[in-house]
Order: structure tokens, then C-alpha cells, then sequence
């Protein structure tokens, strides 16, 4: 027996269909709109989908998109419509979906979709990486994507103009399109080589954070800007510095005026503070589909209370702190407590966090503790990435991560 989702705005069309697929032994759920279809696809999972393409508040095609890119196309769907178009069709089939009936629907057409999709192997391995696609009731994101695909659609290098609360890597991977390679450039010390730029063919290559390059990476990066169209390649890097500002400290002009050439400063998460209780479910529901986390929900409060939270390390540090209330959170639903539980001090306060009025050494030590907690959790625990980012040498980065009793690498994540 399969559960089926019946998406329909008709009433009379939800209760035809809902009773020839229980009559064939399918337990069967209803949704009259891509709202509550939402509701149920992540509460309940079923196992095929049925969805109207024309909805009032969202249509299907919109729906379709959206699950497909926050990875939750993992069930056959079959679109409906009186009003269909080859178009559409066409289109449909494109994002994923398996089948497109006409409606009025025949029983025989319907019945076969139905064992059809059923017969389908689930397609294996973890969902795409999380994109702009998914944010589609945002206003902001949804048109912060359509400039970066026409940008991207003309040029294959773009620079993001970055500060606090940055979207960067969202945007990066919006660029990437469906199961193509994604390079990290800032994650390579080693001089970087035509294999690793041939393994990344028809991919995007990422800098987090131009200032934050070595010399050498620096030169990686100008070796790899070289042959994009050779590798057809897009290459986003992001910058809080000005090209003044780089070439004041070192930075080759020729390499700095190839990369501002074109640029685009998009909205920090301060600016779409509104859309953040969407980007924080969205994480979520993408976290669960991959596996990372138990099936869970926020509450409206906890949404709430993520949404006042400052967020100055931007996407990184949110999603970090998403998977963090996820596996922390002892219920299905993460409630406003649990985020003033198990979120660092320095988010959950909304301020720094520590007391002025404790002798200076305290003070400086426990600033200390909060800075390289705070990093150490958006780096991964990565080594590496976090000498680079606090300007330390790595011994002396162990040595000062020992007096602060905190666990270096990898092992911090576990904590």
C-alpha cells in the first residue's frame, strides 16, 4: 500500500480521485493548495505525489521547482491540468516530474501513471545542494536569483560585494546547475593543477572570501581564471575588501581588475530578516532529506526568535546552527526554548556577551573563547580555513586554542 498525495484546489476533483486510489488500496492524502502541500510533504513523506498545476496560491509548476531545489523531488510526481500546454508539459518533465495527465483524467491513464511512479526506483545519494530556487515566496531572493542567472548567463566570473550576514555560498551554488562539480579554491594551498581543474569540467568554482587568500592562492586563482572557458567553468568569489583596498595589500592589479569587472552586492541577512524563517525551514527540510538530521519542525516562535538573532556570520553560521538545533533538539518540533538553550551565548544574546565589568584579562579571555568557538563552528572545524581567517600561524593557533580549553579540528564538531 503507497501513500499518495492528492494536490488539488477542487474539491470535487480531490474526492474523485482520492476514492478510485483508496478503492485500489492506497492510503491517500489531501491538500486543496501548495501551502498545505508543503505541510504534508514534509510532515507525512509520501510516496507519490498527484499536483494541479493551477492553484491559487502557488501553482504547481512554482511547487515543483521549489522541491526540486531545496531536494525534496525524491518521490514520483504526476502533474495535473485542464489547461495544459505542450509547453508546460515539456517543462514539467524537465524539473522532474514523471507524467502529465489531461483532465477530465481516464481511469485507465490515471491508474497506470499511478503504478507507473510506484514502480520507479527511488533515485540514491543526497539531494543537490540547497539554491536560491528553493526561496521562491521571497521577494528579495527571488529577484537576487534572476540577476545572478543573468549575469552568469553573460560572463563566467562574478563578484559578490560582501559584509556581515553574507549569502555568498547561496548564491555560489546557485550558479552551479544539476550534479556539476563545486571547487572551494580557498581550501587548496598547494599550487593548483590542470587535473583538479579538469575533474571540476562544466562546474563552479568558490572563494569564500578574496582577503582571506595566501599568496600562493592567490596565484591558484589567477591560474584557474585563465582557463574557464577551457573547463567551461564559472568562477564567484566574494570580497568585504574594495579593489583599492586588495591592491593595497599586495594583490596583482591585472588579477584585481579581472575580478571587479563584474560585480553584485547582494542582500545580507539583516536585509532579509523577514525571509529568514524561510531560509532557516528551508535548511531544515533540507538537512532532513539528506540525511543529516531526524525528521524535524520549528515551531513559530523558535522562526520568530531565529529571526531577531544578528547572524553576523551570514549563511554558514546559520545553517550551522539549524543542523546544531536539529540534532540537539530532543522533540520533532524545535520550540523558542531550544534555540535560547543550545544556541552560543554570543547568537542566542543577540550581543556580544561579555561583562564589562570583570577585570580586563578576564574579559579579553572570554572574548577570546566566544571569537574562536564561534569561528571554529563555521569553518568545521577546519584547521586550515581558521589559521587563514584569524591571521594566526598554526602553532600558535593550537597553543592559543589549548589555553581556552577548546578542542582543536575536526573533533570541536562532536562537542
Amino acid at each position: 500500500m503507497a501513500k499518495i498525495l492528492i494536490v488539488d484546489d477542487e474539491v470535487g476533483i480531490r474526492e474523485l480521485l482520492s476514492e478510485i486510489l483508496r478503492d485500489e488500496g492506497h492510503d491517500i492524502l489531501l491538500a486543496e493548495n501548495a501551502g498545505a502541500a508543503r505541510a504534508a510533504r514534509n510532515a507525512l513523506r509520501p510516496d507519490m505525489v498527484l499536483l494541479d498545476i493551477w492553484m491559487p496560491d502557488t501553482d504547481g509548476i512554482t511547487l515543483l521547482k521549489e522541491w526540486a531545489a531545496n531536494g525534496q523531488l525524491n518521490m514520483p510526481v504526476v502533474m495535473m491540468s485542464g489547461h495544459g500546454t505542450i509547453d508546460t508539459a515539456v517543462e514539467a518533465t524537465r524539473i522532474g516530474a514523471i507524467d502529465y495527465l489531461e483532465k477530465p483524467i481516464a481511469l485507465q491513464k490515471l491508474l497506470a501513471a499511478v503504478k507507473r511512479g510506484l514502480q520507479r526506483p527511488q533515485a540514491p545519494g543526497s539531494p543537490a545542494p540547497l539554491t536560491l530556487a528553493a526561496f521562491t515566496r521571497s521577494v528579495p531572493l527571488r529577484e537576487l536569483r534572476r540577476r545572478v542567472e543573468q549575469i552568469t548567463s553573460n560572463s563566467r566570473v562574478l563578484l559578490l560585494k560582501v559584509g556581515n550576514g553574507t549569502l555568498a555560498e547561496l548564491v555560489a551554488r546557485s550558479v552551479q546547475t544539476a550534479n556539476a562539480p563545486w571547487l572551494d579554491l580557498s581550501t587548496i594551498t598547494a599550487p593548483l593543477d590542470i587535473g583538479q581543474l579538469q575533474s571540476a569540467q562544466g562546474g563552479v568554482l568558490f572563494v569564500p572570501e578574496l582577503s582571506r587568500l595566501s599568496r600562493p592562492q592567490q596565484k591558484n586563482l589567477a591560474f584557474a581564471l585563465d582557463r574557464l572557458d577551457r573547463y567551461d567553468q564559472r568562477l564567484v568569489v566574494a570580497s568585504e575588501r574594495s579593489h583599492e583596498a586588495l591592491a593595497t595589500e599586495g594583490w596583482e592589479e591585472g588579477l584585481l581588475a579581472r575580478l571587479f569587472e563584474i560585480s553584485l552586492a547582494p542582500p545580507s541577512l539583516v536585509d532579509v530578516r523577514d525571509d529568514l524563517p524561510e531560509l532557516a525551514s528551508q535548511l531544515l527540510v533540507h538537512l532532513v532529506e539528506a540525511g543529516e538530521v531526524p525528521l524535524r519542525r520549528f515551531s513559530t516562535a523558535a522562526l520568530n526568535q531565529l529571526r531577531n538573532l544578528p547572524w553576523p556570520g551570514g549563511y554558514p553560521e546559520l545553517r550551522a546552527a539549524v543542523k546544531s538545533l536539529a540534532l540537539g533538539t530532543l522533540e520533532e518540533e524545535v520550540g523558542a526554548g531550544d534555540v535560547r538553550r543550545l544556541l552560543p551565548p554570543d547568537l542566542s544574546a543577540g550581543s556580544c556577551g561579555v561583562s564589562l565589568e570583570q577585570p580586563l584579562r578576564e574579559a579579553r579571555e572570554a572574548f577570546e573563547r566566544m571569537y574562536f568557538e564561534h569561528h571554529l563552528r563555521l569553518e568545521g572545524g577546519n584547521m586550515t580555513r581558521l589559521a587563514e581567517k584569524t591571521g594566526l600561524e598554526r602553532t600558535h593557533l593550537y597553543r592559543k586554542l589549548k589555553q581556552l580549553g577548546l578542542q582543536a579540528g575536526r573533533r570541536h564538531e562532536e562537542n
